[in-house]
Order: C-alpha cells, then sequence, then structure tokens
C-alpha cells in the first residue's frame, strides 16, 4: 500500500475518533455526573483528551502500539484500534466512567462485533497521569499499559 494513502487513512481515522470524543462530550447520554466523581481530584480533569498506546504488556494482534485511541470525556470512555495496514476498525467499545481517588471504575455499554462479550462488564484500574503520559494497571495484569496524550 502507497504511504500516502495510509498516512491519509491514519490521518482520518484520527479525525473520526476526535470527532467521536466530542460527540460524547455534547450527546445527551453523556450527561454530567460529577456527583459520581466527587472527590477525585486532579485526574479528572488530567484524563480528558484523546490518547494514543504507546506500550502495553499484551498489545494485542496486529498490535495497538502506535495506534489504539483511548479518549476520555468527564463522564464517558471509548477505545479503538485500527488495522495499521488497512485501516480497517479491529475494535471499538466504550462507556461510562468514575473515579475514586487513582481508581478509574468503567462500565462498557457499547461495543463492535469482535469485542460485544464486553458489554455490561466493569473494570477497575489504577491510573498514574504525569502529565502527557498516562499509566494504566489492573488487578490481573492484562491491561498494563503506557499511553501518550495526542496533541
Amino acid at each position: 500500500m502507497c504511504p500516502v494513502n495510509r498516512r491519509l487513512r491514519h490521518a482520518r481515522f484520527i479525525t473520526a475518533a476526535i470527532g467521536l470524543s466530542i460527540f460524547l462530550a455534547t450527546h445527551p447520554v453523556a450527561a454530567d455526573n460529577s456527583a459520581d466523581n466527587a472527590g477525585a481530584g486532579e485526574l479528572a480533569g488530567k484524563l480528558i483528551g484523546t490518547w494514543k498506546l504507546e506500550e502495553a504488556s499484551r498489545p494485542g494482534s496486529p498490535s495497538g502500539n502506535g495506534t489504539r485511541l483511548k479518549l476520555f470525556t468527564g463522564t464517558h470512555w471509548s477505545v479503538v484500534q485500527p488495522d495499521p495496514n488497512s485501516g480497517e476498525v479491529v475494535f471499538h467499545h466504550g462507556g461510562r466512567y468514575t473515579l475514586e481517588g487513582d481508581k478509574v471504575k468503567t462500565t462498557t455499554d457499547f461495543a463492535g462485533a469482535s469485542t460485544k462479550s464486553q458489554i455490561g462488564r466493569p473494570g477497575t484500574y489504577t491510573i498514574q497521569n504525569d502529565g502527557d503520559t498516562m499509566k494504566q494497571t489492573d488487578a490481573e495484569g492484562v491491561y498494563n499499559e503506557t499511553w501518550k496524550r495526542v496533541k
């Protein structure tokens, strides 16, 4: 595949992901649940935005390193990964989250065909945020990941 076409497809994917982030932030389903996030401190504001996977204990196949995106609004999250060669979506899912200290508690509310078994599942992750780097860990060691903020 031509490198120009690959870059164009990647740019379109980033644009779509940012559009999804804006949609989640403004759509009525993403109504403010700041009471749920009360006491979460500064972490809530630091999470908002788009993050690109830099490193993972289990990056998947194809690897999500450098292509997988995670988006946070003040109330919702979403993760999407394209195939780096074809541009097709490998998986996409997301839902609501709350914060308790450095813990992000998620619920998966929607998913594409490849991850639909995740719908309804909760998750709890410890988050360390150092500006433009976010480290996420879980008790089972499955989702131990380092993310970089997309600017």
